[in-house]
């Protein structure tokens, strides 16, 4: 698929030749990169300098090769067989947040929901206060309409920069993402390369202020200092993932060293040597006991990519 003559240096595609000025790494090693620290590694892991750089590896590369891009890694499991084709991680080249107008943001897909709010915060923007409780990169957000305490990416995005699968590069308005809850349409193998958000005129100070409550709830009732996940399930119509799990029994439920948190029982845990096959089981397990106990059946939030051992 891919000739690499060394992890930092020029690459090329093994049928065109075609230079692509970007790291470019074979057989990487995923588990440092996600939030379980489990998983098998990436059969190409492609770190792009520029979006340009992107556009053209992806233009050149065999249209079968199946391509996944990697935020940071918040809400995924890596299963132990690791990921076939190209994993594409945005890094600080893409992780630029920009003022546009006195409530309009233009940031990089790489960029975090920290450096967004605290971003907007400085400039007094409201509206985006909730992106500081979503441990992911913009990238993240607008693929899967990432939102917390009442708020959405759907509520905040004008429009999208995207490199398809193809490499070209379009910009595509909120409206053609057709959001639901969790979910978009946006196009398989495509690497949201930024976003602009808009929000309102606010006080910087009354915005720092809804942070730290944001901060301090997550505190209190997120395992946050584990190897986590996020949310692993979402929401059913009517009813709180967490109270259902937990109404099921499952609370502090283990299979091996992955345990559901005793904490906020809509997280799952690794508390040491779990493989990503434990915790995506224990999940199945979690599945299926609220299945028999309150006849619902929960949907995965968290993302499961790549092939079993």
């Amino acid at each position: 698929m891919v000739e690499t003559t060394s992890a930092a240096g020029t690459e090329y595609t093994a049928t065109t030749r075609a230079p692509v000025q970007s790291r470019l790494t074979q057989n990487a090693p995923l588990a440092p990169l996600v939030w379980f620290k489990s998983g098998g590694p990436a059969e190409w892991l492609l770190e792009p300098a520029t979006v340009d750089d992107l556009a053209k590896f992806l233009a050149n590369l065999d249209p079968a090769v199946p391509v996944m891009p990697l935020g940071l890694g918040s809400n995924l499991i890596v299963r132990d067989g690791g990921v076939p084709g190209v994993v594409v991680r945005l890094g600080k080249p893409f992780a630029k947040v920009e003022v546009i107008d006195t409530t309009t943001l233009r940031c990089g897909g790489g960029a975090s929901g920290i450096l967004v709010s605290s971003t907007a915060r400085d400039a007094g923007i409201a509206g985006v206060e909730f992106l500081r409780s979503i441990p992911g990169t913009v990238g993240g957000f607008v693929r899967m309409n990432g939102g917390a305490y009442g708020r959405e990416t759907a509520d905040i995005l004008i429009e999208c920069d995207v490199v398809l699968r193809s490499g070209e590069l379009v910009t595509l308005p909120a409206a053609d993402l057709h959001y639901s809850y969790r979910h978009s349409e946006l196009p398989d193998g495509a690497i949201v390369v930024s976003a602009t958000f808009r929000g309102q005129p606010g006080d910087p100070a009354a915005i720092q202020e809804e942070m730290d409550r944001i901060a301090a709830s997550r505190e209190a009732s997120q395992p946050l200092r584990s190897k986590t996940g996020g949310s692993t399930f979402k929401n059913p119509p009517g009813h709180k993932a967490w109270a259902l799990v937990d109404e099921a029994g499952c609370r502090g439920l283990r299979r091996g060293d992955a345990q559901v948190s005793e904490k906020h029982t809509n997280f799952l845990l690794n508390l040491g040597q779990a493989t990503s096959a434990d915790i995506e089981a224990l999940g199945e397990d979690v599945r299926r006991r609220v299945k028999e106990k309150s006849g619902v059946t929960l949907e995965w939030e968290i993302q499961r990519v790549g092939v079993a051992s």
